[in-house]
């Protein structure tokens, strides 16, 4: 972009928001220790305990992915519940992708209900300038119905796939490994720093900082945990984005969209169809760096940044490569099954209208 687009090199690091990776660096570390903890393998044996047949524990899977991602990120949960689950299908006899779905299309539902969600998210509460506690009043409620129609339509289709009733024995259960105590803590202040409205990264990176401190262990395990190649390509993408937007082809697509009325459903649901379409053409992180001046100018009020977090989040289930997290949840599961772009477009399709319509009115 520096070569092509006359982008000087100065303006390329300007464009890096290093806030955002901030927050993802902390997010991931403290999901890591989470993970080294055994917290993902002891909510596994919770949810076969608590969902003990193969649809409750669809829909289990599925709001329990949810509501992890709303406050440790998507992708990185994908990373740490997806060996689980393909462990409990396993060990249980349990057939693979309706289980795979749940952890990609709950994952995402879930995570626009924070600002620390997802990525896209991320970037919409660091352009918009929105704060933490007054998006997660409106768009946690938005996220909750979100899930449960998702885990609805979840057990409604695959009900044939996956048999009979029958009861699922839990596996035994794990004892607590050393540090659990500290990560959840952490955890927790962590959540307390992003409703108190601290600084997003700053919360993160210290919840991080204080994990490997009383560890007392060398933290390079944990380090490697880390998706390095996740934050590269958004610190690239920043910059590729900058270079796109000075072409001016994003403003001439831009004038292709009818007027908004943000106040009408039917405005919403122009926007939402737009910034969705975007999200499965160029990605839904680079649609909201291209998009954001011009949601900037719908209005004065968050009415629009929050449509735009609803929009491509939700967007990110309609196909496998709709979202980064859907990609970690079918490489995690490779060992085992195969999630096919088709087999995913089927389901993905159904779920991704669904609460798109229903965020677009709830709104």
């Amino acid at each position: 972009m520096v070569l092509v687009a006359g982008l000087p090199p100065e303006e390329a690091f300007r464009a890096v928001d290093l806030a955002t990776l901030g927050l993802l660096l902390g997010m991931m570390g403290i999901v890591a220790y989470l993970a080294k903890a055994g917290f993902f393998g002891l909510a596994g044996g919770f949810l076969v305990r608590r969902f003990p047949s193969p649809s409750a524990l669809l829909a289990g899977v599925a709001l329990l992915s949810g509501l992890l991602s709303a406050l440790l990120v998507n992708d990185a949960v994908c990373i740490f519940l997806t060996p689980v689950v393909v462990a409990l299908c396993h060990r249980m006899g349990l057939p693979y992708t309706p289980f795979l779905m749940a952890v990609a299309t709950g994952a995402n539902a879930g995570s626009v209900a924070t600002l620390v969600g997802n990525p896209q998210c991320m970037m919409l509460g660091s352009l918009g300038g929105l704060e933490f506690r007054s998006y997660a009043l409106r768009m946690a409620p938005v996220a909750a119905a979100a899930l449960v129609l998702n885990a609805v339509l979840l057990v409604l289709f695959y009900r044939r796939t996956l048999g009979p009733p029958r009861h699922l024995d839990p596996p035994p259960p794990e004892p607590p490994r050393p540090g659990l105590r500290r990560a959840i803590l952490a955890t927790a202040l962590v959540a307390g720093g992003f409703l108190a409205g601290l600084p997003l990264a700053w919360c993160a990176l210290g919840g991080f900082a204080l994990l490997a401190l009383l560890s007392r262990e060398d933290p390079s395990p944990v380090l490697r945990e880390v998706d390095w190649s996740v934050l590269l390509f958004f610190a690239g993408l920043f910059v590729v984005v900058r270079g796109f937007a000075l072409t001016g082809v994003a403003d001439r697509a831009w004038e292709e969209v009818p007027p908004v009325d943000l106040g009408t459903a039917a405005g919403r649901g122009i926007l939402a169809g737009a910034l969705a379409l975007g999200s499965n053409v160029v990605s839904n992180v680079p649609i909201v760096l291209v998009a954001a001046p011009k949601i900037a100018a719908l209005g004065s009020d968050d009415r629009g940044w929050l449509l735009a977090a609803m929009a491509t989040t939700f967007a990110g289930n309609l196909t496998l490569l709709g979202s980064v997290a859907n990609i970690i949840v079918a490489e995690g599961a490779r060992e085992r099954h195969e999630l096919g772009f088709l087999e995913y477009l089927k389901f993905g399709a159904l779920t991704t209208a669904a609460t798109l319509a229903l965020g677009v009115l709830m709104l």
